[in-house]
């Protein structure tokens, strides 16, 4: 892990995180987890064993990744953006396996939103500020609201 930046705040178990990444204080990152080249981890964030992160990501304040999670490249992850991966869960109760949640290269996904698991949002897509995502969204698309819904084709 040579060139990656942790401060002394946070509890980092992985070793499987790229040069070039920086984790902020208060970050727990458990041992399963794979992290990319050149990504910020901020302050207050906690990633679960099961969970793979491309390059160049970034994962604001106040985000919890849980088991299931895969992320592309170039992904921006607002804060207090809030991932589910049980449909129907009960405390002590645990599925046979969680469900899988696909980020997928280039996505960016506001603040607040609430991303359902066992979902893709496809490669280049904008979810909006607190948006509740229920559904896949595919590539280059814009969607918002509470459920979100499509608002317009990305130009890029």
């Amino acid at each position: 892990m040579t060139g990656v930046k942790i401060h002394p705040l946070s509890d980092v178990q992985s070793t499987k995180i790229g040069d070039g990444t920086v984790v902020w204080q208060f970050a727990i990152i458990l041992e399963g987890a794979r992290i990319g080249e050149n990504c910020n981890v901020n302050c207050h964030t906690f990633i679960e064993n099961d969970v793979i992160i491309g390059n160049n990501c970034t994962v604001k304040s106040g985000v919890y990744l849980w088991d299931g999670l895969r992320i592309g490249n170039n992904v921006f992850i607002g804060p207090n953006v809030t991932f589910t991966n049980d449909k129907y869960p009960r405390s002590k109760q645990y599925p046979e396996s969680f469900q899988e949640c696909v980020i997928e290269d280039g996505v960016s996904i506001g603040a607040g939103a609430v991303i359902l698991g066992g979902i893709t949002i496809g490669k280049g897509a904008l979810v909006g500020a607190g948006s509740l995502v229920t559904k896949s969204i595919p590539a280059g698309e814009l969607w918002m609201g509470s459920p979100a819904r499509f608002i317009r084709k990305i130009n890029d």
